[in-house]
């Protein structure tokens, strides 16, 4: 099924588009909303029952997502107009048997194949002409201890097929070789393979959003989001901001024109229709980009264009407008956020089923706490997120970051034992 301009719009369960979630955790539930506010049908699919995005859908379904006979049989019942892989821990070749059999996958089946594997999305990446750290690849100890060697270190590893930066590893010496292999062995995902990186000393990682889509006339047009920063912990988001940086002389203005061109180039090479995000490393003494992985669906980093960007531009609203064949109208090719905004995530230190937030305090001018709504909570397994906006990146980053280590969470009915955020590291003192 080839998109098409959407000119109508319905009423859900009834004459209204229908879009298939292929896993409900918050990134999806949320463009689940931004649909929702078109009168669009929802069915969520996920693993486990209750998920984000069950809990807002008009209709879901539990099932093994490795299973070919399982997703088949979910699409065939529902015939959506669109199907929207929202995880990595999914059969995907089945998606390329449903683009068989008619049916339209966000943004398509290759990009999803190819964007849910590091090797595979590297040498997309690489073969586009943008920028990118030394690689190397491994699938045994004594080859994983050649390719850090030869990349040289400090170098990073991660599992060729993972997701939320699970199995990374920032490997300081020779000394870290064998924990860090223990460590991408335990990520989720289907491959043996480790890819091992290039240490690159940037100033700051960010994250450029762009989205293709058909315009009224139903040709592709592309757009882009003003870059936004953020950082990790152990190879997981756990602050973004919007924009990136303050400020907008010649040489930023350098650095996001090859920021975006890249963007363009990886996006050109996986096609379709939909919302990509890239994450890039900036040397902005050097003047330098490099292009790191791009997730074909909203980024967790993007949860902060909730707060930054115009009403209906968040990556959310973006990617469902592009898979619908909605058109996405702006003025110029790159849109701008409308408020300094910053997220910071909140995160779990305990396990149990249906777990409970003190929030008293985390409240203040500007800033909104997110509760995804996961029934199941484990070690530092994210939950929620704080969204602030104020006057000027950092003010918003402190009040994002004040706010998420107020929260606190416990699993005790009684209330008893309340437990919060005790990471520090890359935080303000």
């Amino acid at each position: 099924m080839s998109l098409k301009p959407r000119k109508l719009l319905g009423t859900p369960n009834a004459n209204g588009a229908k879009l298939l979630f292929l896993g409900a955790g918050e990134l999806g539930k949320e463009t689940m909303i931004e649909a929702q506010r078109m009168g669009i049908e929802i069915v969520a699919v996920d693993r486990y029952a209750n998920s984000p995005g069950m809990q807002v859908a008009h209709k879901s379904y539990v099932i093994n997502m490795k299973s070919e006979r399982a997703l088949m049989a979910v699409v065939e019942r529902e015939r959506p107009d669109a199907i929207i892989p929202e995880i990595e821990a999914i059969n995907i070749d089945t998606l390329f048997k449903l683009e068989e059999k008619g049916f339209f996958v966000a943004p398509n089946a290759n990009a999803v194949w190819t964007a849910m594997h590091r090797e595979r999305l590297r040498e997309a990446i690489a073969s586009t002409g943008a920028r990118t750290s030394k690689y190397a690849y491994a699938t045994d100890l004594a080859s994983f201890r050649a390719a850090c060697k030869d990349i040289g270190f400090p170098c990073v590893s991660k599992p060729i097929q993972s997701s939320s930066g699970k199995g990374s590893y920032f490997l300081h010496s020779a000394k870290d070789v064998e924990k860090a292999f223990e460590q991408a062995k335990k990520a989720r995902g289907s491959s043996d393979k480790i890819i091992v990186e290039e240490f690159i000393d940037f100033d700051i990682e960010t994250t450029v959003l762009s989205v293709r889509y058909l315009n009224e006339k139903g040709k592709p047009e592309t757009k882009f989001v003003r870059p936004l920063g953020h950082y990790q912990i152990e190879g997981d988001y756990h602050s973004s901001w919007h924009p990136w940086v303050e400020g907008e002389d010649k040489k930023i203005q350098k650095l996001e024109k090859e920021s975006y061109d890249y963007a363009g180039r990886i996006m050109d090479k996986l096609g379709g229709f939909g919302l990509f995000a890239h994450e890039m490393f900036v040397d902005t003494k050097a003047g330098k980009v490099y292009a790191n992985e791009t997730a074909c669906r909203p980024h967790d980093t993007g949860l902060v264009t909730m707060a930054s960007m115009p009403l209906g531009y968040s990556e959310f609203a973006l990617h469902a407008k592009a898979v619908l064949g909605i058109p996405i109208v702006w003025d110029r090719d790159v849109i701008e956020p409308r408020s300094k905004a910053a997220s910071h995530v909140i995160l779990s230190h305990t396990e149990c089923w249906y777990p409970q937030y003190q929030v008293a305090g985390a409240y203040s001018p500007g800033t909104s706490v997110l509760i995804f709504g996961k029934p199941e909570c484990y070690e530092e397994r994210r939950m929620g997120v704080v969204l602030s906006v104020a006057d000027t990146v950092e003010e918003a980053r402190r009040k994002a970051e004040k706010s998420a280590h107020t929260v606190k969470m416990t699993c005790d009915p009684d209330g008893k034992k309340w437990v919060g955020q005790n990471i520090a590291e890359k935080h303000y003192k």
